[in-house]
């Protein structure tokens, strides 16, 4: 079946065998620390790619955000573009090795906003990465953004905290701020989780409120790592969401 076809035949199946599973701090550090990081993607993501004029708008120089970024690729991807890049992750050893993976140099500061946290700043000054739990981190902190690219965020965030981590990311945008988001759609009562499945309503149900949201691709994404994880199909979707002027 093509694949187009296919995630028009899905149909929206219930989150609730997911609904209580709670990833611990040490279980997601553990992951870096073993390196369990299937997550991760060593090119750059090819919806961002394909998208990435929806997220900038035709602007340059914007600030943008990497919501649990790990040691995202795309980061210095668009600071090399002149963008000023702003990371939020768990892990210091992610963070670290973004640097030493990129040839960047860095320096370490605390952030006198959240106690015990560190923000890893490159020397040229437009990547500064964000060493705390994404909850922790408010517009206090780093101020408001002109675009997020939330890819692996949402769902890894723990069903519970969905509403806290939406309601952060709308604090965080500007007024003419976007949204890129990407989901995955599959069998939930296959796996536990994460990456969560997050259904199309629950999206509207988070964001529906303040933003107008567009589903611009349904992708197949389907792999070799998730048949061992028993699934029998994963889709990627991303959506665009922008606020409402009545947000603003």
């Amino acid at each position: 079946m093509d694949s187009s076809v296919a995630a028009s035949a899905i149909k929206e199946l219930s989150p609730e065998p997911q609904k209580g599973r709670v990833v611990a701090k040490e279980e997601w550090l553990r992951k870096w620390e073993a390196g369990n990081i299937g997550f991760h993607k060593k090119e750059r993501h090819l919806l961002l790619e394909k998208y990435l004029d929806a997220l900038l708008n035709s602007k340059s120089r914007l600030k943008i955000l990497f919501p649990l970024c790990g040691k995202a690729v795309e980061m210095k991807w668009l600071a090399d573009m002149g963008h000023k890049v702003v990371g939020v992750e768990l892990s210091e050893r992610a963070l670290k090795e973004f640097f030493t993976e990129q040839n960047l140099s860095y320096s370490e500061e605390s952030v006198p906003e959240i106690s015990g946290a560190k923000v890893f700043k490159s020397t040229s000054g437009n990547i500064s990465l964000y060493c705390c739990s994404i909850l922790e981190f408010s517009s206090m902190v780093a101020g408001k953004f002109d675009g997020i690219w939330d890819r692996g965020s949402l769902v890894a965030i723990n069903p519970c905290d969905r509403e806290c981590y939406a309601n952060l990311m709308l604090s965080l945008m500007e007024r003419d701020s976007c949204c890129l988001l990407v989901t995955v759609v599959y069998d939930p009562s296959k796996i536990k989780g994460p990456p969560f499945y997050v259904p199309d309503s629950e999206v509207k149900s988070l964001f529906g409120g303040l933003c107008d949201i567009k589903c611009l691709e349904k992708r197949d994404d389907f792999s070799d790592l998730q048949k061992l994880w028993g699934l029998d199909y994963f889709f990627e979707v991303i959506y665009l969401l922008k606020l409402k002027a009545s947000a603003c």
